[in-house]
């Protein structure tokens, strides 16, 4: 759903970011691609920015907010195409112009899920795409618990149907990876659950129990599936060296999450790009305990923001990062949530404000400390 733009038109006295330096400038659009990018005056009258920034759209690649918004209450579920088309308004209106939507795949034997539910959401976001009714561009990511008993059929019949854009190997049996420490796993899921200690020791020693000899049978078999369909595939919370080693065997190409600086810097050596989440970043920490975005920023281990649960945190993070770390520079920490995240999937269009690329653009305006958004292109017409 796109308002009214016109085919060509010249966007001027601006802030803007590009991929190595911000200069002050003008941006001329044409059909819906960067025409000319210059500095100084604009050769002809256009919307004047009056110094506002101007930034790439944002792309965001691991979001599961959409599930909040079909689930916003335990047992409640909201009109499927209500609830997406509420979802992409909050996310175009973050800057967000590309996101992949995280959808889970498989059920849990233990907790309520939405991976039942997987078709009824991906059929309102089809029907949405199909009536062009979005503001941003929407890719699908599944994320696939490897344990889940039904995920290799999921997947399989998930796949037929529709596009997936990004594919998660997911694994949160207690005592590895993000809860490798099982005392972070016990006040983690105690508190998210509304379970007694005895009740989550219970669950703890069920899942280790079941989870094996499902991870040893269904990762091989998924990798294999996005292999055969050429689909991009990513490991969540790689923790050790070993794991690091296991997802670059498999051709993972993205490591979401990373919890500690030796799996990001194997990753970093194996030339698995790094993302990690802006709510670490802006909260100064993991809120599972796990290694700080910071801290991999400082390291020079970061290459990727994600929004992760919270919209609004992407563009906050972006511009918090250079302030956090001094060897970042605007531009660089920018491309983290433009360039680098459309790089890392394919989307050679897009991701940067340069010549011949997708006219993705956001006006910014600094409101203290404070990133706003102001305006929303996408394909060079205005959608917020």
């Amino acid at each position: 759903m796109h308002t009214d733009s016109p085919k060509s038109y010249v966007i001027e006295n601006a802030e803007i970011v590009l991929p190595d330096a911000v200069i002050r400038g003008f941006v001329a659009v044409e059909n819906g691609t960067i025409a000319e990018v210059g500095e100084g005056r604009a050769p002809e009258t256009g919307f004047d920015m009056g110094g506002d920034m101007l930034i790439p759209g944002l792309v965001e690649l691991h979001t599961d907010h959409l599930e909040s918004h079909y689930a916003p209450r335990p047992k409640v579920r909201w009109h499927p195409l209500g609830a997406v088309l509420a979802y992409d308004a909050q996310i175009v209106t973050s800057g967000i112009t590309t996101v992949f939507d995280s959808l889970r795949a498989g059920t849990d034997l233990d907790a309520p899920s939405l991976g039942g539910e997987l078709f009824t959401i991906a059929e309102a976001l089809d029907e949405a795409r199909r009536h062009k009714l979005f503001r941003a561009e929407h890719y699908t990511h599944l994320r696939c618990e490897i344990p889940s008993p039904d995920i290799l059929e999921s997947v399989e019949n998930f796949a037929a149907v529709f596009p997936v854009g990004l594919l998660s190997l997911m694994d949160h049996t207690p005592g590895q990876r993000q809860f490798r420490d099982l005392e972070k796993y016990f006040v983690y899921y105690s508190g998210k659950n509304d379970k007694s200690r005895e009740e989550t020791e219970a669950l703890v020693a069920r899942r280790v129990a079941r989870n094996a000899a499902a991870v040893a049978a269904n990762r091989p078999a998924l990798v294999a599936m996005a292999q055969a369909r050429g689909i991009p595939m990513a490991s969540h919370d790689d923790t050790t060296r070993e794991d690091v080693d296991a997802s670059y065997e498999a051709g993972v190409s993205l490591a979401e999450f990373p919890t500690t600086v030796e799996a990001a810097q194997a990753c970093r050596a194996r030339g698995i790009t790094v993302m990690m989440g802006a709510p670490n970043l802006i909260r100064g920490g993991s809120h599972s305990g796990n290694v700080a975005a910071q801290t991999l920023a400082q390291e020079g281990l970061l290459d990727i923001l994600s929004s992760d649960y919270v919209p609004a945190s992407l563009l906050m993070a972006a511009f918090r990062l250079p302030e956090r770390v001094e060897s970042i520079s605007l531009p660089q920490a920018i491309r983290t949530v433009t360039l680098n995240p459309a790089r890392a999937t394919g989307l050679g269009d897009r991701g940067a404000i340069a010549k011949g690329l997708r006219a993705d653009l956001v006006r910014v305006r600094i409101a203290g400390e404070t990133p706003v958004v102001r305006q929303v292109w996408r394909e060079g017409e205005r959608v917020a």
